[in-house]
């Protein structure tokens, strides 16, 4: 195969990772960080566009990039409308709803907009995201909530669920396409997908809607109490949304999100620490229970990943509960800028099509 230059951009709230590969090996791969001042600056995320395309510019500059080799510009998917999974190539319409940010404001939105950009400055480049956390395959009956003014919605780390679950197939010589896996994407937020021959058939909206409380969000949440809390006239709408995503799960229990400490915490002794801790495995374990019942019991293997996946003591709590479904693989951590360039190459070598976000 010949050797293709591809360009990685994943924005972040605080920080721009970039990386250089030569198909799927690393060249070059840099963190930016941004300061609270500087991003505090900004009105919207979009207007950060010349401030961290600079920036990024000027790093592949300072370390002697041929940036005209490039053949690919990689995106981090934003937030768009809800997409199959795959590699989409950027175009006008996706231009626009990153820009006037339609479907929602993240930083990742900037990850479309500057491979865009840098692409068209380029002679022979072209840009591209792929599998976004809005990444849809919900079969219909997974939709249904239980009111109609309030669907089921995907929203998962499609990137890393996607990237891996393709890893393991391949370390069984079986295809994507052929098995039926669990994914746990142990992070920040934790996301528990049913992967049924190559489709995310069911998932936990991990933002700030269902499935396992994690280091900073809450979960699922009894209902009525929520809405009582609600009307209690102590909390502004501003308030119970950061209840729920950003001060929620371990940080409301702890008073903090660092799964290391509340681990070290637990093994010193701390009764509550501990108790939270398993906690969470435990509804980490129901997931899995429960979108092993979507795929009727009928799994090829459950896949644990993301940076709580380091953990041996979470891990094995987990394990613990959902091992007699099936045989369990851990793949810590999430390599998302190898996953940006993995699914560039799948584009170059054929063995999937890039398309057409309308």
């Amino acid at each position: 195969m010949e050797e293709i230059r591809i360009l990685a951009i994943n924005p972040g709230s605080t920080s721009t990772k970039i990386a250089v590969y030569v198909n799927t090996n690393p060249v070059f791969i840099q963190t930016i960080r941004h300061t609270k001042e500087e991003i505090e600056k900004y009105d919207r995320v979009t207007d950060q566009f010349e401030f961290r395309k600079e920036l990024i510019l000027k790093e592949l500059e300072d370390a002697e990039i041929r940036i005209d080799l490039i053949r690919i510009v990689m995106g981090r998917g934003g937030v768009i409308k809800p997409v199959e999974s795959g590699v989409f190539e950027v175009n006008e319409k996706m231009l626009h709803d990153l820009r006037e940010c339609v479907y929602g404001e993240h930083a990742s939105n900037l990850g479309g907009l500057i491979a865009w950009d840098i692409a068209h400055s380029l002679p022979d480049a072209k840009a591209y995201i792929t599998n976004p956390v809005v990444v849809d395959e919900l079969e219909e009956i997974a939709r249904i909530s239980g009111h109609p003014l309030l669907p089921r919605r995907s929203i998962f780390h499609a990137l890393n669920q996607k990237a891996v679950a393709r890893q393991h197939a391949k370390s069984i010589m079986r295809k994507y396409e052929e098995l039926n896996l669990v994914v746990v994407h142990l992070g920040g937020g934790i996301t528990v997908g049913a992967h049924k021959h190559g489709r995310v058939v069911d998932v936990n909206q991990g933002l700030d809607g269902d499935g396992s409380f994690s280091p900073e969000r809450s979960g699922t949440l009894p209902v009525g109490d929520l809405v009582r809390l609600c009307y209690s006239g102590k909390y502004s709408e501003k308030e119970v949304l950061k209840m729920i995503t950003g001060q929620g799960g371990m940080v409301a229990y702890l008073g903090t999100n660092s799964a290391y400490e509340v681990e070290k915490r637990a093994a010193e002794g701390d009764a509550k620490a501990k108790l939270i801790y398993d906690a969470m495995a435990y509804q980490v374990a129901k997931e899995v229970g429960a979108m092993s019942t979507v795929l009727s019991c009928n799994v090829d293997g459950i896949l644990i990943t993301g940076g709580i996946a380091y953990d041996k003591y979470f891990v094995n709590q987990v394990i613990s509960y959902v091992h007699r479904i099936a045989p369990v693989h851990v793949y810590p951590g999430e390599d998302e800028m190898k996953a940006l360039a993995m699914n560039a190459i799948r584009v170059v070598k054929g063995e999937g099509k890039a398309k057409i976000y309308d």
